[in-house]
């Protein structure tokens, strides 16, 4: 049987890059809007896959059905997962939203386990139930009032599940076309003029002020993150299952905290820290002996 410890590597390499991305993006978003950074991010990850295409470009691949499933994922991710988000974090707070959000890797293993007819081993549903337990962890903050209504709940729950599917539907374009890059490239040739869309309908409401060198430098830094990320996340995706490698990537919270704690110096160790990372590392290590 085919051992998943290259795709695990390459999906933990993936979180990793997520992860700087994120922090890169913080700095962007200080000297531009949500929407400009989401639009440059996007348009920098496509830039790098189209300057690649000659590489590993096919015209089958274009007359291919699962094209369809690839547009599907350029659709609805990162574009409306990202405003979703968003939304969740204003009305509800990063600590509520960050929380239900965890509950990501439960929805993408069970997209695998229910339309992807993958087999969920024990190792598996710990491992997952460990790494969702420690990003819980991670994001709470303490207690908070619940001065929001019940319906705001589906903010974070809407962005966890579009994530989720468009993992899935990843999944079964590269069951067809089994090439990472042309994968990332339909998905974010489709989000790049919707990305565009919604700038433009947003700077029609508020003109964006003018992006200095420093935020460019940013936003184009963070896309190139982000690019690679997702490049590496189909990779794993070709090479394992999806109910392997989706709570595996879902560790970009734990990574985001450590780079705060060892190179920004943005955060502290304290004892949910030191819990977090005795959970992380040994759910990490059960997936991969499954």
């Amino acid at each position: 049987m085919q051992s998943d410890t290259p795709a695990i590597a390459l999906a933990l390499i993936a979180a990793m890059l997520f992860s700087l991305g994120n922090q890169t993006s913080r700095r962007a978003l200080n000297y531009a809007t949500s929407s400009q950074v989401t639009l440059y991010q996007i348009g920098t990850s496509v830039s790098i896959y189209w300057i690649a295409a000659p590489l590993y470009m096919q015209t089958a691949y274009w007359l291919s059905p699962a094209i369809l499933f690839l547009a599907a994922a350029g659709l609805i991710r990162p574009l409306i997962s990202a405003n979703l988000g968003t939304m969740g974090t204003r009305i509800l707070g990063p600590t509520v939203s960050s929380t239900v959000s965890a509950c990501g890797p439960v929805l993408s293993v069970t997209l695998g386990v229910v339309f992807l007819s993958e087999t969920l081993h024990w190792q598996t549903a710990i491992g997952t139930a460990g790494i969702v337990t420690a990003i819980v962890l991670l994001s709470w903050r303490g207690k908070t009032k619940p001065d929001w209504p019940l319906w705001a709940l589906l903010f974070p729950i809407g962005a966890a599940l579009i994530r989720a599917t468009s993992h899935a539907l990843a999944k079964v374009g590269l069951e067809f076309i089994p090439s990472p890059i042309f994968v990332a490239l339909v998905a974010y040739s489709v989000s790049f003029p919707l990305a565009y869309l919604y700038q433009r309908s947003r700077n029609r409401q508020k003109p964006s002020p003018p992006i200095p060198r420093h935020g460019l430098g940013w936003m184009l830094l963070s896309g190139s993150l982000y690019g690679t990320a997702v490049l590496l996340l189909n990779t794993a995706l070709l090479w394992s299952d999806l109910v392997v490698v989706s709570p595996i990537v879902a560790c970009t919270p734990f990574f985001t905290l450590m780079l705060g704690i060892w190179v920004f110096k943005e955060a502290q160790v304290d004892k949910r820290t030191i819990v977090a990372v005795s959970l992380v590392v040994p759910s990490v290590i059960l997936i991969g002996i499954r």
